[in-house]
């Protein structure tokens, strides 16, 4: 017996009548039926997923395993149904998907993406870079916007065809009020003593730099909560915990953003697609949008603004280099501690 979307649509729809009477009426189907589907999948389970008595069902840890699995699975199948039915819909337009980690090339192209495509264009945002290469490879995505670190590198198929954004150094990010934000920037082996958060990916390489980083500074992090970006700031505004973020940080209230002495983690931005499957054209407008919309990132990060005062090797993609140079004199004006 192979499990099927119908099983765990019965599953959660006992769970949520309290009752196999109740659940069979809402699924339209009669209450032996329904009965003996469950049995049929709790042999196949291996276990009981509910405890049955004349006062309803309850679900069995099993159970609740099973429906924790069930509440992902299913919204997602109904969302793959629905983009399916719109991709292929007769006399519908081919939809741009376009997927990102978050950061500065999340929302930033999207103005202009929706400006030329109108509403053919949606965006998927994942934590996991190589979860956003694989949904490329798949052809579930036509781009997307991912990051990794050179000192770790992610490994992309063949397949995938891609544009190096910009490669950025890596900040401390520190509580304001504390004494690690006094200084300029910050020594790795100031950190030693520190909470760490950091975001709970397997296929993250930030772990492996932040571990060799700390074992030259001669210590070993102390990660005491993972969690992702929001979480994140809250921790971190709140004094409790350091982390590592993007040279664009965002300014945030609680937090400040500092360099790390000798520059020993970096991030590189990267926009991928699959090879021979966009147009030309379509590739060229979409390394403008985010190369355009890394540039605006930078002209709001002045921790970044001031660190390239000395760094004028970095910042270095493409886009950021000439995309300034093309700036009419107000806005070179504004953004002018960058070094061409």
């Amino acid at each position: 017996m192979v499990l099927e979307m119908r099983h765990l649509q019965a599953i959660q729809a006992i769970a949520e009548a309290g009752s196999l009477t109740r659940a069979a009426a809402s699924l339209g189907v009669s209450q032996p039926s329904l009965t003996g589907q469950l049995q049929r999948l709790e042999k196949r389970l291996g276990g009981r997923l509910f405890l049955r008595d004349r006062q309803g069902a309850v679900p069995t840890p099993l159970g609740e395993l099973v429906l924790s699995k069930a509440r992902q699975v299913l919204p997602a199948m109904e969302e793959l149904e629905h983009e399916t039915a719109r991709y292929t819909a007769e006399g519908v337009e081919r939809m741009l998907r376009y997927g990102s980690v978050p950061g500065p090339l999340m929302a930033g192209p999207l103005q202009h993406l929706s400006a030329c495509h109108g509403d053919r264009v949606t965006l998927r945002t994942e934590s996991s870079a190589r979860l956003l290469a694989d949904l490329v490879a798949q052809g579930h995505l036509e781009f997307a916007s991912i990051l990794d670190h050179p000192e770790h590198p992610l490994r992309l198929g063949a397949e995938l065809r891609r544009h190096v954004v910009a490669v950025e150094p890596a900040f401390a990010l520190v509580p304001a009020r504390g004494p690690l934000a006094e200084p300029a920037e910050v020594e790795p082996s100031a950190l030693a003593g520190a909470s760490w958060v950091m975001p709970p990916l397997p296929d993250n390489g930030l772990r492996a730099c932040l571990a060799a980083m700390s074992a030259r500074a001669g210590f070993t992090p102390r990660v005491v909560h993972e969690t992702d970006a929001s979480g994140a700031r809250d921790l971190i505004g709140e004094g409790g915990c350091v982390g590592i973020g993007q040279a664009t940080f965002r300014a945030t209230t609680g937090i400040a953003v500092r360099p790390l002495a000798g520059c020993p983690v970096t991030v590189r931005h990267t926009l991928i697609w699959l090879a021979g499957r966009q147009p030309a054209d379509l590739v060229r407008q979409m390394v403008s949008f985010v190369d355009d919309a890394y540039v605006a990132a930078v002209a709001r990060s002045p921790a970044y603004l001031d660190w390239l005062d000395d760094h004028p090797g970095f910042g270095g993609a493409e886009g950021l280099r000439t995309a300034l140079s093309l700036r009419g004199p107000a806005e070179e004006s504004a953004t002018g501690r960058f070094r061409h």
